[in-house]
């Protein structure tokens, strides 16, 4: 049976000047998949995945999305139409609590996001959902603490409540892991893997942790110097000598240590 494809990129080029950042690229993401974007630094990760979202605009090529070309689309009427995503550096409102941050977000795409000022008692449904993503993440003992307070972890977790309060049908993750303590790694992952099977997600992500993206990823896109260099599960990828060579210095290490470990979190 053929895989629902939601989102496709076609031959997707950036130039900055006479550099060219994203070669060509061609990828297809199955709904309901973990799909993991890798590469060297400088491998043009960071670049495509800002043509996903929508913070760059493409040189040529085409980004479907459900079939729709969205290519054109800037980044907020790409939210209005199901895709959320997080950033490198935590998003939040420092001096609200949990449930503000995340009430918040789900009234800004909700009709009201022009009447900050009424008591946010008057937003019951808001502060439902907003209590629903809190839950899902895991933060429900924090709910009423200033997000200020948060470990570092804990700010993570209430960054993806953020994202998930409108709730988007694809997510797209910027480095999650980035910046936490080893030990607080597994249990973030394992919140965004309980929100994709649990919320029907869909999950692109680009992420440096070798043994995140092979524990969690259904498959994986590797690239380099632009262009698409391999792509299959993530068996497939360790294998792959291509992929071996390329790597070999920076993350071949990483790559053998976390193919040796078992899939899933």
């Amino acid at each position: 049976m053929q895989e629902n494809i939601l989102l496709e990129t076609r031959d997707l080029r950036k130039a900055f000047g006479g550099l060219i950042a994203v070669d060509g690229v061609s990828v297809k993401v199955a709904q309901g998949s973990m799909h993991s974007i890798i590469g060297p630094n400088g491998a043009g990760k960071t670049t495509f995945f800002n043509l996903l979202t929508g913070n760059h605009a493409a040189t040529s090529g085409n980004v479907l999305y459900k079939g729709q070309d969205i290519t054109h689309l800037p980044l907020h009427r790409r939210a209005h139409l199901g895709i959320g995503r997080s950033f490198q550096i935590t998003n939040i409102f420092p001096n609200l609590t949990v449930l503000e941050n995340v009430r918040l977000a789900a009234q800004a795409l909700g009709g009201d996001n022009y009447r900050l000022f009424r008591r946010a008692d008057s937003f019951q449904r808001y502060i439902q959902r907003a209590r629903q993503v809190i839950d899902l993440v895991g933060l429900n003992a924090e709910t009423l603490l200033p997000a200020t307070v948060l470990p570092h972890g804990g700010k993570r977790k209430l960054e993806l409540a953020i994202l998930l309060a409108s709730d988007p049908e694809l997510l797209l993750l910027d480095e999650p892991t980035a910046g936490m303590a080893s030990e607080q790694v597994p249990e973030l992952i394992q919140t965004i893997d309980r929100v994709r099977r649990q919320g029907g997600k869909t999950i692109i992500m680009v992420e440096h942790n070798m043994s995140v993206v092979m524990g969690v990823s259904d498959r994986i896109t590797v690239m380099n110097q632009g262009r698409l260099l391999a792509e299959g599960t993530p068996a497939e990828i360790a294998a792959n000598k291509t992929v071996q060579s390329v790597y070999l210095g920076e993350l071949y290490g990483d790559l053998n240590e976390a193919a040796g470990g078992s899939h899933g979190v």
